[in-house]
Parts: structure tokens; C-alpha cells; sequence
């Protein structure tokens, strides 16, 4: 070999070795970084952390908050849209009907008072705005009357039940409409709500001011009078004449669908259930739409979101998830569930009640924490390792949300709600935009390692 040319060999692969070496291993690097973002698991092993939950809880947020659902109450059919939306999620998250059934859908019938159609009311002629400037009382009656006198019934005086007897005897010309003061004073002297002394009043048009913000709901029953609450802001104006138009439907037995699906474990006959209730209020007349995203969209977005989580990290024990209807008409959907069971309720290990989810800037409530106190010690546990949230907060049993029935039979049973947001609780402005979602991927992340450790 001419030395020369081997001599000229030897550099070139010093050249070799400084230039493409380093650039070669640029490119594996490169490939590498790409690979491991594309799939993590392989790079790194599992992690919840990887997952941000965020994004399809806001998606599921919107769609049950939309128009189409019409607040997912009883005007409009919304809370059977939502019904047929949430039958759709579990089949894409591939759960299988509860207790060997061919349907998700567990149905059964309750009455409701409902408020489909017109909802005016006007003070010297001008018109209010529902659910801003007033609020109809969820059991009233139809009723149309135009240009009323107002009479002032002051219930500051009243001292026993016989005295409030005595003034309901005086209201009975239904060519008035009564403005009532007080009343709150009348509710405590009987220990009672404003609804129960609603349901009292004769018919006729009455009109109720209050200095707490408006909180509607749903009633099963309907009652002779047609009363509306009204801010302080209207109540502080001297008001002369009213004209009211409702229009009003009571619902003897309406059907709704509790949605209940099973992810199998390793073991088929014992659960671990995850629960939230979809309804919400709906319509207060044509215009008043109560979206209800915080509660309870959230919630049942959450739901969904555990059901995508266990498809794909199954358990040793069976998850059972049970999306209720009823809950604001008084719990009637987990009440139902409790009394026509599809698992045995002894099979169920534990349940988790999600109910307002969208914002946990100061942490979470854990209902009935003091009857369970070493899964309330092993929530602690897990959001202390994880450092997810910044508080954990007990409290004691309470019938405020669908874990209630199931406690009462004796499950073992959670309610969990967030702590933070702005306040729209049963009214108008609790829409997906105004939640915040602080903290949302870390009771996720809570959640799902809480779920998953249950023995």
C-alpha cells in the first residue's frame, strides 16, 4: 500500500471520528427525545402526572352545559339528552351494563312542577328579569293577572303560629297581589323554610323580598299560590301595580334515567363505585336557563373521566359507576338506586359522591369523613405524598348529595366537593366560563390513586 494514500486514510477517519461521530449521536438524541414524548410510559413507566385531565373535563363541561341540554332539568327534555349523552360516553369508554342488564339505563318516575312556557312579571309597569331580578317559587301555579294593587303584609309582629293564622285569613282577594316582608321571621318562629310557608298561602299572586342571593330548585309538589322572590334592589322601590303571566305543568310521573355501567376486575363480585348526579334545574319559564356547571356538570365530567382512567388501568376489584338523576328534585335517583339495587349494596367496598368540581383553590370537603376515619387518614396520606392539594378537609355525616342512601344502608361511603369559586350555586350564572378548574388535575390525580389503593 503506497504510504502515502494510507497516511491520507488515517486523517480521514480522524475527520470522521470529530465530525460524524458527534452528529450521528445529534440524531439518536434527537429520535430518542421525540420518542419519549410521543410514549412516555416506555421511557419513563407510568405516570398519572403525564396526564392532564383539564382539557376533557372543560370538553364534557361545555357539552353538558350547551343549550341543547336546556339545563338538564324537566323542560325540553333535557335531562333526557343528557341521559342519552352520557349512555354514548360509556360505550366509548367501553363499561358494561350493571348487574348482567343490556342497558345502562336504570328508569323510574317521580312528579315535578315545571315551568315550560311564558314567565313575566312586571312593577308599575316595568318588566323584571327572571332569574336576575326575581325568582318564581319551584312549586307555584299558573297564573296570569294584570295591573294589581299592592298590599303590604308586614310578618315583623307575628308571634305564634295563631298570629300567622290570623293574617292568612286577610289575604284572600285575588284581585291584589300581596307583598309579604319578613318573612324570614315567620320561617324561624315555625322552624321552617320559605317554601313551606309558600305552601300555605291561598291563590293569588305574592310577592317575597330578600336580602340572600336567589337559590332555585326543584319541587315535586305544586301549591295554590304563585309567589316570586325578589332582590332587595326591586324591594327597595315603591312598588304600586304588578302584572304576572306563568305558565305552569305539573308532571304526575316523569321518567328519568339513573345511568349505571361496570369496568370488571380481577374479582367481578365486589366494587368499588364512583358516583355523580347529571340533572340539574333547567327552566324557569322560556328565558331562564340554569346551567348547572358546577353543579353538577363537574362532577359527572369527573365521572367520565375515572371512566376513561380504570378502562385502561383495571382494577383488582370491579368499578361500578352510577350517574343519578333526581338529585336536585331530593335525592329521589340514589334513593331509588338504594331500594332496586343492580349489584348488592354488600358488594360494593366503598363509594365515592362527586358533586362541584370545578374549583379547589382551597382544597376538598370529605362528608361522612368522621365516620370513616382510616380512609379519610389514607386521603390525607396519598394528597400529602402526591402534594396535590392544599387542604383535605373533614366533615361529618350529611344529607346534601347522593352518598346519602347508600350510607344510610350501611356502605361505606364518601361525598366529596371542592372548596373555592365564585359562589353561583342554583342560579343563572353557574356557567362552564365562570369556573375556574384550579387544582383540577390533582384531585384527579388524588382521586384516582385513592380509588386504586382501596383494600
Amino acid at each position: 500500500m503506497n504510504p502515502t494514500i494510507s497516511k491520507w486514510r488515517l486523517k480521514f477517519n480522524y475527520l470522521a471520528l470529530i465530525f460524524f461521530v458527534p452528529y450521528n449521536m445529534f440524531r439518536i438524541f434527537t429520535v430518542l427525545i421525540v420518542f419519549c414524548l410521543t410514549a412516555p410510559v416506555f421511557c419513563f413507566g407510568q405516570s398519572q402526572k403525564a396526564d392532564t385531565a383539564k382539557p376533557f373535563l372543560m370538553r364534557h363541561i361545555n357539552a353538558l352545559t350547551d343549550e341543547s341540554m336546556y339545563g338538564r332539568g324537566y323542560v325540553n327534555n333535557g335531562r333526557h339528552k343528557a341521559s342519552v349523552y352520557l349512555q354514548k360516553e360509556f360505550r366509548r369508554y367501553g363499561l358494561q351494563p350493571a348487574g348482567n342488564r343490556k342497558s345502562y339505563v336504570q328508569r323510574y318516575s317521580f312528579p315535578v312542577n315545571t315551568f315550560p312556557g311564558t314567565m313575566k312579571l312586571s312593577f308599575n309597569g316595568v318588566s323584571q328579569v327572571p332569574g336576575k331580578d326575581f325568582i318564581i317559587d319551584a312549586g307555584s301555579s299558573e297564573y296570569i293577572g294584570g295591573n294589581l294593587n299592592v298590599k303590604t303584609v308586614s310578618l315583623a309582629g307575628v308571634k305564634t303560629k295563631s298570629d300567622w293564622l290570623a293574617i292568612r285569613t286577610t289575604i284572600t282577594n285575588e284581585s291584589n297581589a300581596y307583598y309579604l316582608t319578613d318573612i324570614d321571621t315567620l320561617c324561624k318562629l315555625m322552624g321552617t323554610r320559605r317554601h313551606h310557608i309558600a305552601a300555605t298561602l291561598p291563590a293569588g299572586c305574592f310577592i317575597v323580598p330578600q336580602k340572600d342571593k336567589f337559590i332555585w330548585t326543584v319541587s315535586q309538589d305544586r301549591i295554590a299560590a304563585t309567589v316570586f322572590y325578589i332582590n332587595d334592589d326591586a324591594a327597595n322601590a315603591e312598588i304600586k301595580t304588578v302584572s304576572a303571566d306563568v305558565e305552569n305543568r305539573w308532571i304526575r310521573s316523569g321518567k328519568n334515567d339513573n345511568i349505571a355501567g361496570v369496568i370488571p376486575g380481577e374479582v367481578t363480585d365486589t366494587f368499588i363505585a364512583i358516583t355523580a348526579h347529571y340533572d340539574h334545574l333547567g327552566m324557569m319559564g322560556n328565558d331562564a336557563v340554569f346551567p348547572g356547571a358546577s353543579d353538577n356538570a363537574s362532577g359527572t365530567a369527573m365521572l367520565l373521566y375515572m371512566a376513561r382512567y380504570f378502562q385502561a388501568h383495571p382494577q383488582h376489584y370491579s368499578i361500578l359507576f352510577i350517574a343519578f338523576s333526581g338529585e336536585e328534585a331530593g335525592l329521589v335517583g340514589s334513593q331509588y338506586f338504594t331500594k332496586h339495587p343492580l349489584v348488592p349494596l354488600g358488594s360494593i367496598k366503598f363509594l365515592t359522591n362527586m358533586d362541584i368540581m370545578g374549583d379547589a383553590t382551597d382544597g376538598i370537603t370529605v362528608v361522612n369523613a368522621t365516620e370513616y376515619p382510616a380512609q379519610y387518614s389514607q386521603l390525607q396520606a396519598i394528597n400529602e405524598r402526591g402534594h396535590y392539594l392544599p387542604q383535605v378537609k373533614s366533615r361529618g355525616k350529611a344529607a346534601n348529595s347522593d352518598h346519602y342512601h347508600f350510607s344510610e344502608a350501611g356502605v361505606p361511603s364518601f361525598f366529596i366537593y371542592t372548596n373555592g369559586g365564585k359562589g353561583f350555586y342554583h342560579d343563572i350564572n353557574d356557567k362552564a366560563g365562570e369556573l375556574s378548574m384550579n387544582h383540577i388535575d390533582d384531585i384527579a390525580h388524588l382521586l384516582t390513586d385513592f380509588l386504586s389503593e382501596i383494600k
